[in-house]
Order: C-alpha cells, then sequence, then structure tokens
C-alpha cells in the first residue's frame, strides 16, 4: 500500500507522514515550490533533504508553472487578510497531489491539516470544499485530526488504523512539539509555512504589478528583493538592502533592465525595469546615493544589455521632480 504525503517542511506535514508510515504504509512525499516562499529555494531543498532522510522516504519537488497565477487574479473562494487564496490554492495542489498520486499507483493522500488552526482554509466546512473540488472525496487523510472527521477510504477499507490517529483542533502547538520531542525531529518550519502571500508588504507589491499588467514569474522574483520604488506605471526602481540583495538584483536582471552600482564608493545596487529616459536615470542616481554612506558626488555606473555609461549622482535627493514616486 502506497500513500502520496504533502510535505510542506512544516511540523503537521512531517507529524502527519510519520504517523501514516509508522502502520507499515509506504510514503512518497511530495512538496510544491509555489514561487511564494519566504525560503529560497535552495535552503527549502536542503531542509527537505534532511526531513526525507530523518522520516526515511523520499520526496520529489515540483515548482508550480505560471498556471498557478490564475488563482492568485481570481479565486473562487477569495483572499485571506492579504492576498492569500488559501482555498483556491490547496484545491490547485490537491489536484496535482491527485495526478501523481495515480500516476504512481498510489491510493490516497495525507496532508497535516489540523481542524481549526487556519481561520480561512482549515475550518470544517472549507475543508470538505477542498476535497469535493479536488476530486479526492473520502482519499484525503488528515492524521492530526482524523478522529474529529468522518471515516475515509483508507480508514473503512482497513488500510488504516484509526485508533492510531489523532484528533488535534485549534491553533495551540502543544501537542505536535511533544510529539516533535518524542520522535527527535528536529529539522522542520515554523509554523505559517513562511507564504508571502500572508505578508501585508509583499501582497501591496504584488498588487502593483498586478494592476500594471505586469503579473509574471520573473517579476515576481523580484518582489522578494529590496526596496520597491514605482516612478509611473511603466517604471519601477529596486534598491538592495544589503550585499546579499545587491547580488540577488545581478542576478535577476534582465537584458533590458538597468543596472546601477557605484563605482568608487560603497553602496547600494539598483535595478530599473521598464521604459527609461535620462531624467529617470538622473532620479535613480539620485536614490542610490540616498540609500548610501556617501557624503559627496560619486560616480555610479549605468548598465543594461546595450550600453554602459557613467553619471555623477548629487548626494541629495531633488525637492521637486516631475515624476511622483510611489514606495511599495
Amino acid at each position: 500500500m502506497r500513500a502520496v504525503a504533502l510535505l510542506s517542511g512544516g511540523l503537521d506535514s512531517i507529524l502527519a507522514a510519520k504517523l501514516i508510515k509508522e502502520q507499515g504504509i509506504e510514503v512518497a512525499a511530495l512538496h510544491f515550490d509555489n514561487h511564494f516562499s519566504a525560503c529560497s529555494e535552495n535552503q527549502k531543498e536542503k531542509l527537505l533533504n534532511k526531513i526525507s532522510k530523518q522520516l526515511g522516504i523520499k520526496f520529489e519537488n515540483k515548482i508550480l508553472d505560471e498556471s498557478y497565477l490564475s488563482i492568485i487574479k481570481n479565486p473562487k473562494y477569495g483572499f485571506g487578510k492579504n492576498l492569500n487564496p488559501c482555498i483556491d490554492c490547496r484545491i490547485y495542489i490537491l489536484k496535482k497531489a491527485k495526478e501523481y498520486m495515480e500516476k504512481i499507483g498510489a491510493s490516497f493522500v495525507i496532508t497535516g491539516e489540523v481542524l481549526g488552526q487556519r481561520p480561512m482554509s482549515q475550518h470544517r466546512k472549507a475543508l470538505f470544499n477542498v476535497e469535493r473540488e479536488s476530486g479526492l472525496e473520502g482519499l484525503i487523510l488528515r492524521p492530526l485530526s482524523a478522529k474529529l472527521f468522518p471515516e475515509t477510504i483508507p480508514e473503512k477499507k482497513g488500510w488504516v488504523k484509526r485508533n492510531y490517529l489523532l484528533s488535534i483542533s485549534g491553533r495551540s502547538r502543544k501537542i505536535q512539539l511533544e510529539l516533535a520531542n518524542k520522535y527527535k525531529i528536529k529539522n522542520y518550519l515554523w509554523a505559517g509555512g513562511g507564504c508571502l502571500l500572508t505578508d501585508a508588504g509583499f501582497s501591496r507589491r504584488l498588487q502593483d504589478i498586478i494592476k500594471k499588467g505586469q503579473f509574471n514569474l520573473d517579476n515576481i522574483e523580484l518582489l522578494k528583493v529590496g526596496r520597491h520604488f514605482r516612478f509611473n506605471p511603466s517604471f519601477k526602481f529596486i534598491v538592495g538592502r544589503n550585499e546579499k540583495e545587491n547580488q540577488q538584483l545581478e542576478y535577476l536582471k534582465k537584458e533590458d533592465d538597468y543596472l546601477f552600482k557605484p563605482i568608487e564608493q560603497s553602496g547600494p545596487t539598483g535595478l530599473g525595469r521598464g521604459k527609461i529616459n535620462q531624467s529617470i536615470k538622473e532620479l535613480c542616481t539620485k536614490i542610490i546615493t540616498r540609500y548610501s554612506s556617501a557624503d559627496q558626488d560619486f560616480k555610479i555606473s549605468i548598465m543594461n544589455g546595450k550600453e554602459k555609461i557613467n553619471e555623477i549622482a548629487k548626494a541629495e535627493m531633488p525637492e521637486n521632480n516631475k515624476y511622483r514616486l510611489f514606495i511599495i
């Protein structure tokens, strides 16, 4: 008997997989990278490798394509507090899990959901809606809260013993932490999972690119880095806040983007994306200067795929200019 466990990297999903594996069922873990994780891909992959080794199971990492973005534009079940379409997201992921389940010949899906833990997506009605719309009615087993729900198909058929499942509900983490200690589980993400769609600041930036018709995977990656300035509907400027973000901006630069870098003094890197002219270039250099430690004029290199020029930046922001800046 084989089951697919959705493995987010959080403690709940780890414990759910552990409880079912203990019943002698082969568990194939499946992780989805949806581009909105606060952890980098490398960080999360290293963590998931540690988790899968500790559990004695293999995991597969799937990166969701641009079709996933459609649920953020128009979610059937709406948003949470910010731009988090949690119910629609869950339906989408479970549909993908169903495809994988059928592909590898598994019989059901395991999740780490806990009844009442998340106000939008883990109340009883929402969980039943997700089950129905994903095409997995009766085939989603939630080991941490199973005794609070009707028996699933795996329980009815005797694949899983209900007596060994749990009845956790609510937002307390006490029982999960006790189980983590019992099973000596030390590697996991903390509650919340780091989804950037629940973050107010990130949601403002995301709403900006949606409204400007710039909602794509390249622009989403930029939202995770630096200070963001909107000059006008067709131009945006991002300034690195530290050396790591400066390097990320260089890595994320596309051929038509403009990269602004101080030459002889230390200071932040800036990336401009969109239609640019000389006045915008000058304003970008002044913003770079504003966030540097310079106390006098200094040179800034401006590069894109077609040209490289040096500009002199003044060490103060202009009091008046024709561009109205929005810091997002």
